[in-house]
């Protein structure tokens, strides 16, 4: 049921349909040099509000109990008990219990491989800061902010799996070394669809953090 749950949410959440079409706000950034025949991208992200949970099991196994978690989050389970308006547009069909604040969804969803537990994390709108975002009620759920980002981008098609994601991260990292560039922190993966979109039109990407030389 609760994988049931996950699908519908992400249909939901995410206002995509089969041909990759989206009308949900995207994480802003900044292009600072593109790489157009190798799909790739210099970007400067000034600040991300992100609500994360843990990927139990590992990036691929865990990610239905993670979005569960950040489900249960942007549709109310936080410390705030009043119900605020929804921006356009509006994500979430209302349906859910009266509690707590309901938040849109932005994307992508980030995956980050960390040392000791892989997470999942929903970019928050840009209307939030760290400081007005909802406390989760849940220990697991954790938000964080991340300033100045910048990082080496690739954009692939396909399913967002480990060997897919794994060979895009080593043609990035080559990319990285023959420009010069410092790898300068954990990468992230990030989905922009959800599963029922035809994998050769779904719109995935790893990002490099990267110092300048």
């Amino acid at each position: 049921m609760k994988n049931l749950c996950v699908c519908v949410a992400a249909i939901i959440l995410v206002g995509c349909s089969v041909f990759g079409k989206s009308s949900v706000e995207i994480a802003l950034y900044r292009v600072l040099k593109s790489d157009s025949q190798q799909k790739i991208e210099l970007r400067h992200y000034e600040r991300l509000v992100l609500v994360s949970a843990p990927m139990v099991g590992g990036m691929d196994s865990g990610k239905n109990g993670a979005f569960y978690k950040l489900f249960s989050y942007i549709s109310g389970k936080n410390t705030e008990r009043s119900k605020i308006a929804m921006t356009a547009p509006v994500f979430l069909d209302g349906t859910n219990e009266n509690t707590g604040v309901k938040i849109p969804m932005t994307v992508p969803v980030f995956m980050e491989d960390a040392i000791e537990q892989p997470t999942m994390s929903f970019v928050l709108p840009t209307s939030y800061t760290l400081d007005t975002a909802p406390i989760p009620q849940d220990s697991d759920v954790k938000l964080y902010e991340v300033i100045d980002y910048v990082v080496a981008v690739i954009t692939f098609n396909g399913v967002l799996e480990r060997e897919n994601i794994d060979k895009h991260k080593a043609h990035l990292e080559t990319w990285i070394e023959s420009e010069g560039y410092k790898i300068a922190g954990v990468y992230k993966a990030a989905g922009y669809n959800p599963p029922f979109t035809i994998p050769a039109l779904r719109r995935n990407e790893v990002l490099i953090p990267v110092e300048a030389p």
